[in-house]
């Protein structure tokens, strides 16, 4: 074998190993994206580069498989699903103290799922593993409880606090904790006593309760 032919072997042998290089960082990353969606950007946005952040992630995917997780049995998700509505019921007379609540709840679930629950950036990279898709609305609840703590929360924070805790909760919980709200269908106005114009008769109203 001449010297020119072992020189174009060795090239395409190192061209052959980069490809393949190449093709297995793409299917990692591929992977990570999959598996973290937006919590990939995210962590991408915040390290100094794309590869200390996929590290940062492959050791979230390490760290999780460490811990024991369990689903939920029956019995349990129904008494968690009955507490969320409870919960709910009591917002309109006292908003503040249901956040509270609804923090509290949400990190009694974390904690029985299996994850641990002290500081909260931990909270978080544990749970991006399986559940990234809704951790959006666990930062942002959070920081609401976190304000409305020091009394800068309004209203209006208070109920989007409440939505976000329950995106978490439901997904951690495996089903809606309670039936989504109804809305009213818009139709001809009724007159006083409840007959319809066009038929004159009463109609039934449509429950448009939360239960």
């Amino acid at each position: 074998m001449s010297p020119t032919q072992i020189v174009v072997i060795v090239v395409v042998v190192l061209v052959v190993a980069a490809l393949v290089a190449a093709g297995l960082t793409l299917a990692r990353r591929r992977s990570l994206r999959d598996r973290f969606g937006p919590e990939y950007d995210r962590v991408v946005a915040e390290r100094n580069s794309r590869a200390a952040a996929e590290r940062e992630l492959r050791e979230r995917e390490r760290r999780h498989a460490e811990l024991r997780l369990a689903p939920l049995d029956p019995e349990s998700r129904a008494r968690y699903a009955a507490a969320w509505e409870e919960l709910q019921a009591r917002f309109i007379d006292a908003p503040a103290e249901t956040v509270g609540d609804a923090d509290e709840l949400v990190t009694r679930l974390i904690a029985e799922r299996g994850y641990p629950t002290g500081d909260f950036s931990d909270q978080i990279a544990h749970l991006s593993v399986e559940h990234a898709r809704t951790l959006s609305h666990y930062r942002d609840a959070h920081e609401i409880h976190l304000r409305n703590s020091r009394g800068e929360a309004s209203t209006e924070d208070l109920r989007q606090a409440v939505v976000h805790y329950r995106a978490l909760f439901a997904d951690l919980l495996g089903e809606e904790p309670v039936r989504p709200r109804v809305p009213e269908q818009p139709g001809p106005e009724r007159q006083p006593d409840g007959r319809h114009p066009e038929r004159g008769r009463p109609e039934q109203s449509q429950d448009a309760t939360n239960r």
